[in-house]
């Protein structure tokens, strides 16, 4: 375990000096993005009201008031948020290849420690959870804080107050941030599901070099069909025909079998098709 955790520390600090740059990226596209929204807003009642003389009632019933919808719905807030997730999709490639495609061939290195090859396995997937979960958190801290900045830049009369709970029901944000255990379960259970299909898949590509390629699709497509298979069947073949509670524990089974699946090819992998 106390191997596992340096592995985790270790894959951690290669990428913390990214990491920080695309947390200061949100932070400061995010404010910048408050600053923005509000002004353009506070321009269109300057124009309105206190040079085109409408009254406040007609102003609100036509542009309405502004709240944090609207900066969740501007390119500030949002590319961001693209931003990170491309850049740890990336990221979940870059992981594997930059070990191996490097000066010095790091991976057999880490491969040469004395424990076990499914340990750095592991740890690359950890590394990749604590990304995830730790940007969810700074975003998470920064909604209200911004939220009140709102507040006060713009005045009482034309703000609309959200509270963290509807703001994170916002369309998108309510995937990001699902309402529900099982809804949470559904998105970060099968992301990291696929994070796992992926690894397994460039270990493939890494065993058997231009054959892998092949087999890693092959594994992907199949791993995939498997996973869904409850749904696909529920909706093309029986018509809608189980409750959605037994679909998700349907889909957990599934997902069990698959990430099992994963785990054990890429331990047979490791350990009979990859040379040190």
């Amino acid at each position: 375990m106390n191997r596992f955790l340096k592995l985790v520390h270790f894959e951690f600090q290669r990428f913390i000096k990214l990491y920080l740059v695309l947390m200061g990226v949100i932070i400061l596209l995010q404010f910048i993005g408050v600053m923005v929204e509000s002004q353009n807003y506070l321009k269109q009642v300057n124009e309105h009201i206190h040079k085109g003389l409408m009254p406040k009632e007609q102003f609100i019933e036509q542009f309405g008031t502004f709240s944090f919808l609207q900066i969740a719905h501007s390119f500030w807030f949002m590319g961001p948020i693209a931003l990170c997730i491309t850049a740890l999709m990336i990221y979940v490639f870059f992981i594997w290849y930059r070990d191996w495609l490097g000066k010095n061939t790091f991976i057999y290195r880490l491969f040469m420690l004395p424990t076990s090859r499914l340990n750095v396995y592991f740890a690359k997937a950890a590394v990749i959870l604590l990304f995830i979960f730790g940007l969810l958190a700074i975003q998470l801290l920064l909604m209200p804080i911004e939220n009140r900045v709102l507040q006060w830049m713009v005045p009482n009369e034309y703000f609309n107050m959200l509270s963290i709970n509807e703001i994170i029901n916002i369309d998108y944000l309510s995937i990001i941030y699902p309402p529900t255990f099982i809804e949470f379960i559904l998105y970060y259970g099968g992301g990291m599901i696929a994070v796992f299909i992926v690894f397994t898949a460039i270990l493939f590509e890494r065993s058997f070099r231009l054959k892998g390629i092949i087999y890693g699709i092959l594994y992907t497509g199949l791993s995939s069909v498997i996973f869904l298979a409850p749904i696909l069947v529920n909706q093309l073949l029986l018509e809608d025909y189980f409750f959605p509670l037994e679909i998700f524990f349907m889909e957990v089974v599934m997902g069990l079998i698959v990430l099992a699946g994963a785990i054990w090819t890429a331990r047979f992998l490791l350990k009979n098709k990859i040379r040190v």
